[in-house]
This record gives structure tokens, sequence and C-alpha cells, in this order.
């Protein structure tokens, strides 16, 4: 059975990366399965997921490290095989607003206080059309426990939606497989 890995790389943005990245592991029979990836701030960073056969990994893992020497820098970690939780339903939430520091603390803090795992989030600043003020926008995929008090996490929304002077949408789209 081939060994699932999961690699963070990151590195100054020019092109090849994902190239060299891909070579090597075709190259040691692995096989790319998904991943995640951007240029942000000049650098180029991301997050994939592999499976390799056993006999390959270490020669996988000797040949990633090659690629330092380029410029990049590439974390790898066995990926644990783990069950999915069954006791949770999959929401969306959607941010935006004017931007201001502590955004996604408050809201990371709230996520948290009720048990809630996020899975997905994605951020960006984006210039506003009518004033040109800078707009902070989130979206998350997060895991909501069946256990959670529902009515008390849209309250705790609200507020620091309020709060912050921002919009926020909380979409439950669907119960955990």
């Amino acid at each position: 059975m081939d060994v699932p890995l999961v690699m963070t790389v990151i590195g100054k943005d020019k092109p090849g990366l994902i190239e060299s990245v891909a070579s090597l592991v075709a190259e040691n029979g692995g096989n790319w399965l998904e991943s995640r990836m951007s240029r942000l701030g000049g650098q180029f960073a991301g997050i994939l997921r592999i499976t390799v056969p056993p006999q390959n990994e270490s020669g996988l893992v000797t040949a990633l490290s090659t690629l330092k020497s380029r410029g990049l820098d590439v974390m790898i970690q066995r990926d644990a095989a783990q069950t999915a939780p069954q006791d949770y339903n999959v929401a969306e939430l959607a941010l935006v607003g004017q931007d201001r520091p502590g955004i996604v603390r408050q809201i990371s803090q709230t996520l948290a206080r009720f048990g809630i795992n996020v899975e997905e989030l994605e951020t960006q600043c984006s210039s506003a059309p009518m004033s040109g003020e800078t707009l902070f926008q989130a979206n998350a995929r997060v895991q909501l426990p069946f256990n959670c008090p529902s009515t008390d996490l849209r309250r705790e929304l609200e507020k620091i939606a309020a709060d912050l002077m921002v919009e926020i949408r909380w979409n439950e789209i669907r119960p955990g497989t």
C-alpha cells in the first residue's frame, strides 16, 4: 500500500517551482492527489498531498531536500490516517468589511470557543469599488458540532459583525459524512 504524504512548499515565486516538485514526485512513482497553492507577497506557497510506494519514500524525501538549493523549502509529513468525525455539520462563513487588525483573531476565537473546526480559510484584501478603502474578505468552510448551540453562535457572530462593522454570512450546507 502506498504511503500518503502531506507537504508544504514555499519559495520565491518564479517559473518552474511546481514542475520541480511534480517531476520529483513522478520520478519516484508518486501520485499527486490534491493541492492548494498560491502566490502571496512575492513568495509561492502551497500544501499538497501525495502517495508514494513505500520503497520510494526515502528517495523522494532525499530528492525533495535538494530543492532547497534552488530556493524552495519543502516540509514533509506522513498523512496520518484518521477517521472523519461524524458528529458535525458543514457550514460556510463569509465576511466582508473595511480592513482592520484583529478580524481573523476575533472570528477564530469565537469559532474555537464553540468547538468549531476550520477546514479551509481564504482571506484577501481588495479596493472597495466606490470609496477605494481597503476591504477585507474571508471565506471559511468549517465543521460545526451537532451539539453546538446555533442560536448562541449566531448571536456572537452578529455581535462581532456589529463591533467590527463587517457583514457576516453563515450558511449550514450539509451534515458531515
